[in-house]
Formats: C-alpha cells, sequence, structure tokens
C-alpha cells in the first residue's frame, strides 16, 4: 500500500458490481459475500453491492453514493460485451490517456471521482482463487484419502460463446496460468458451448481422479444445474438435492472410471478478496491527486 492510499481508501465506498439476473437469486450471493468481507476488513469508507441487471442496479446505488472517490470492481470473468463495452459506455467513462492501456476508466465530476476497475477474472492473481477451490474440495472429502496434484486432472469450467472471443479466452489463460506451475497431471478449459465440451473430461483426464472447478463468479443455473448434468448426474437428482438446500454434486462421485469433485464457483472463495483489493491498487496511480478532496 502506498503512502497516499490509507488516505484515499478512508474516504472511498467501493462498489461490488455483479451482472445480475432476476431469474436466479442465487446468482447475487457470491456479489454480497465479497462485499461483506470487504467491509469488514474495514479499509474503506463504505463497501456497497450493486447489480447491472437486478436490484439494487448500479446507477442507484452510484446517486446514492456521497464519498469523493468511488471505485467500481466488477465481478465479472472477462473483459466481455457488458464489461468493456456497455457498462463503460452507459456511465461515460474514459479509458487512462496512456497508450496501449483500457483500464482502469475514470468519470471526473465536479467533487467526485469515478474509477472503474478492470475485471477481476482477467487479474493473474485469479489462479490463486481457482487453485484454493481445487485444494479446498478434495481436502473437504478425501476418499480414501487426499490425492496429491499430481494424481488429479484439473479442468476449469467456462461457458465459452463464438460471440465473444474473450469468453473463451480467459479460461484458457486461467488454465494455462495454473498448468505452468506443473503441480497436476493435466490441466485443460472446456465450454458450455464451444469446443471441448464438458462431457470430454473423460476422455481427456489421463488420471483416475478429476476436479472440476467452474470459472464462473457466481453459482447460478450453468453451475449447478447444467454443469453437474452434463458431468453425468441425473437431472433429477441435481434438482431434488437444489430442492432440499444442498450441493447438486456428491464429492466425489464416480463417472465413466472416474472420481469426480466438483467445486462452487469462484465469487464465493474467500481468497477472492485479495484480487478485488489488487484491482484497486492498480488502479490508484490514474486517480488525480488534485481531482478529490482531501
Amino acid at each position: 500500500m502506498s503512502d497516499l492510499e490509507p488516505a484515499m481508501w478512508q474516504q472511498a465506498t467501493v462498489i461490488i458490481l455483479g451482472h445480475g439476473t432476476e431469474e436466479n437469486p442465487r446468482s447475487a450471493e457470491a456479489v454480497r459475500f465479497q462485499a461483506r468481507e470487504l467491509q469488514a476488513k474495514r479499509l474503506f469508507a463504505a463497501v456497497r453491492e450493486a447489480f447491472w441487471k437486478q436490484q439494487p442496479h448500479l446507477q442507484s446505488v452510484l446517486a446514492e453514493v456521497a464519498s469523493p472517490l468511488v471505485y467500481v470492481v466488477p465481478l465479472f470473468m472477462a473483459e466481455g460485451y457488458f464489461a468493456a463495452r456497455i457498462i463503460p459506455e452507459a456511465l461515460g467513462l474514459q479509458a487512462p490517456a496512456q497508450p496501449g492501456r483500457s483500464w482502469p476508466k475514470l468519470r471526473i465530476e465536479p467533487g467526485r471521482v469515478l474509477v472503474y476497475c478492470a475485471p477481476v477474472g482477467t487479474h493473474p492473481r485469479l489462479a490463486e482463487v481457482a487453485l484454493a477451490r481445487a485444494e479446498g474440495i478434495v481436502r473437504a472429502h478425501p476418499f480414501p484419502r487426499v490425492p496429491q496434484p499430481s494424481e488429479i486432472s484439473l479442468f476449469l469450467a467456462g461457458h465459452g460463446t463464438g460471440r465473444d472471443a474473450q469468453s473463451r479466452r480467459s479460461v484458457e489463460d486461467l488454465a494455462g496460468q495454473i498448468r505452468a506451475l506443473g503441480r497436476y497431471a493435466r490441466v485443460d478449459a472446456v465450454f458450455l458451448d464451444e469446443e471441448p465440451r464438458i462431457p470430454a473430461v473423460y476422455d481427456l483426464a489421463p488420471t483416475r481422479r478429476i476436479v472440476v472447478v467452474p470459472a464462473f463468479i457466481s453459482d447460478g443455473l450453468h453451475t449447478l444445474e447444467d454443469i453437474p448434468v452434463l458431468l453425468g448426474e441425473p437431472a433429477r437428482v441435481v434438482k431434488e438435492r437444489l430442492d432440499s438446500g444442498r450441493f447438486p454434486w456428491r464429492n466425489p462421485t464416480e463417472r465413466n472410471g472416474k472420481l469426480v469433485w466438483y467445486t462452487p464457483a469462484l465469487g464465493s472463495e474467500p481468497a477472492l478478496q485479495e484480487v478485488i483489493l489488487e484491482r484497486i491498487r492498480e488502479a490508484g496511480p490514474y486517480v488525480p491527486a488534485d481531482a478529490w478532496p482531501r
């Protein structure tokens, strides 16, 4: 932390921004969890939650905030259509003046600076969050013992879409960072809507043990229903577990001769707090020192 950061942060409000949906209340849980955790650290004047497609909407929260410095941290996996184009345009944000830099984006008003940070999903330290998920699930559910990473094939399950290459690239980059560490027998990205598809994990894995980490921020329809079914769990069983408040996958489950562990999404992992703080720290040097009262 620089000498200037404590003074800036103590006057700042942080808004944790999620995509949101009215169709699945669970999708908001990650944003609310991270906002609570960050508020508990008492580093900022206030921490709020906001969404683009559900209440409380970002514009409404911004209208309520009186802080002279506001950081908006998008809990998005990629610099995709909404995070990089729609939201900045709606907020009237400008990219930094330095050539080749797209983040953070700023809006300077009389008495207030709005700082829109880069999405958490493209930060290099997101690999630590995914590893925390993968390591934590086998420790929590050892069978018959806790396997070593060298005995595991690790798969990052993303959405993927032909409409936005960034969606795929962010998951592939995440898999590549973990693969470079050389801990796991194999590390690959698989997708809902692109090749290789999620069921391919059984053919791709050279090991008997598989860990699948959904490369999503929120536990919603895709992570709680679609992916478990694609991994071979009957839809009826998934629904029964969810209806009774349980996780949709029993860890580990044997499928196709493999033992499969499946984790929750990344957004409720405590290690994500450090990524959020890193995004705010990165933005600090681009806030004009004379643009907010001290």
